[in-house]
């Protein structure tokens, strides 16, 4: 059994590609991944899935069709499942999404963007 805590900064350290959620606990059967994010991203949304963003270091934005909410450190928001979103950083943003294991990051959209899953750091 590992007994040590998780720290943020230092798996943040291990990874320099942006939009490529890394996988750092699982609790049932939700995983906890950081990623670091800066431009923009792809319009998706997930069927079947609410999706937690909380900003670790930075500012990003969330857009919807219909407005957006701005997200600072310290901060989270919940995309309900279905809602199409496209996250946005100006900068790069470093962030820590909850959601359940399997989740694709570009939903049902294809893109250049998606990246390979269950990636554990």
């Amino acid at each position: 059994m590992v007994i040590d805590p998780i720290n943020f900064k230092e798996k943040l350290s291990l990874f320099q590609e942006h939009w490529s959620p890394k996988v750092i606990g699982e609790m049932n059967d939700y995983q906890y991944k950081l990623v670091k994010v800066e431009g923009e991203f792809v319009w998706h949304s997930h069927k079947d899935t609410d999706e937690v963003f909380i900003v670790l270091e930075g500012e990003m934005k969330i857009a919807f069709r219909d407005g957006e909410t701005q997200l600072c450190k310290g901060e989270m928001y919940i995309v309900p499942k279905g809602v199409e979103h496209k996250p946005i950083a100006e900068t790069e943003c470093h962030i820590m999404l909850v959601e359940p294991k399997g989740v694709v990051n570009t939903g049902e959209a294809s893109s250049e963007l998606t990246a390979e899953q269950d990636v554990w750091i």
